[in-house]
C-alpha cells in the first residue's frame, strides 16, 4: 500500500492526507494533530522506513533554519519527496506575471527562498503557494473579527489559491509521480485584496469597511511587507505537466465555496 509521511499536519496538509486517504493510501504524520512526535528521532526514523512518499509543510525557523533537512535531511535522500513551499520566493515583480522559471531569493522571504532551493537539490517536487484561503481561513472571518482591511493601493494585486486546489494539484502529483521540480498552485484570477473583501461583504450583506491608507490601517510588521510585495504568479505550468485546473478559478467561487 501507498503510504504518506507528513512533517506538519497543517491547514493544508489535512487537506492533502484526506484526499489521498480516501484514494486508499495510509498517511502518517507530525504535527499537534499527527501520531508522530517530531522530537522523537527513533519515531520518525520508523515512521520513514514505512513511507514511500514524503511531504514537508514546515515552514523555516525563525532564525532562518529548514527544521526537517536540518534534523533528518540524510534520511531523505533518494526518496520520494515534496514540500510546500511560497511564492514569495519569488519576491516583488510590480504586478508582473511570474512563473517557475523566475529567479528567487530576492524577495523579503529569504529564508523561504533557501528552504525552496535545498528541496529542489534533493529533487523533491516544490509547490509554490499564494495566499492560501479556504474554510476557516477566509475572507468570512477577517469580517467577523473586525479585522478586515480596505487599503489605497492603486494597482496592488496578488494571487491566491484555495486549499482544496493544493490538496488536488499534490495528489496529482503523486498519483502520476510527476518529475522533480517546481509547481506554482495559483488560481487563474490575480486581483487586489480589496476585490476579495468587498466580495465577501457582498456575500454577507454587510458594508466592506472603509478605504484606508497603508499608514491609516495600521498593519502589523508582516501584513505590511506582505502589502509591500505585488505579483501575479502563472500556473501554466501545473496545467499542463499535471492536467490540473483549479475547482475554484477565482476568489468568487472559492468564497462561496466557503461561505
Amino acid at each position: 500500500m501507498a503510504h504518506l509521511f507528513i512533517f506538519g499536519l497543517g491547514y493544508s496538509a489535512k487537506r492533502i492526507a484526506a484526499r489521498i486517504e480516501a484514494a486508499g493510501w495510509s498517511v502518517e504524520a507530525t504535527g499537534s494533530e499527527g501520531s508522530v512526535d517530531f522530537t522523537d528521532r527513533a519515531a520518525v526514523e520508523a515512521a520513514l522506513c514505512r513511507a514511500s512518499h514524503v511531504l514537508s509543510s514546515v515552514p523555516p525557523a525563525k532564525d532562518g533554519g529548514e527544521p526537517v533537512l536540518d534534523n533528518y535531511g540524510e534520511l531523505l535522500e533518494g526518496r520520494w519527496l515534496a514540500y510546500l513551499s511560497s511564492t514569495g520566493v519569488y519576491g516583488d515583480t510590480k504586478g508582473a506575471w511570474v512563473d517557475e522559471s523566475a529567479p528567487t531569493g530576492t524577495g523579503r522571504r529569504t529564508a523561504r527562498a533557501e528552504a525552496d532551493a535545498r528541496w529542489l537539490e534533493l529533487r523533491a517536487r516544490v509547490f509554490r503557494l499564494p495566499g492560501i484561503y479556504g474554510p476557516g481561513r477566509s475572507a468570512f472571518e477577517r469580517i467577523a473579527e473586525g479585522k478586515a482591511h480596505r487599503i489605497d493601493i492603486p494597482g496592488q494585486v496578488f494571487s491566491r489559491v484555495h486549499v482544496e486546489d493544493i490538496a488536488s494539484g499534490v495528489a496529482l502529483v503523486m498519483a502520476r509521480d510527476a518529475p522533480p521540480g517546481a509547481y506554482n498552485l495559483s488560481d487563474d484570477l490575480p486581483c487586489s485584496q480589496n476585490a476579495v473583501i468587498e466580495e465577501a461583504c457582498r456575500l454577507k450583506g454587510v458594508e466592506p469597511p472603509p478605504l484606508l491608507s497603508l499608514e491609516e490601517a495600521n498593519l502589523s510588521p508582516m501584513a505590511r511587507g506582505f502589502y509591500m510585495e505585488n505579483r501575479r504568479v502563472a500556473n501554466g505550468k501545473a496545467k499542463r505537466v499535471l492536467g490540473w485546473q483549479p475547482a475554484f478559478p477565482t476568489y468568487r467561487e472559492g468564497l462561496r465555496r466557503s461561505f
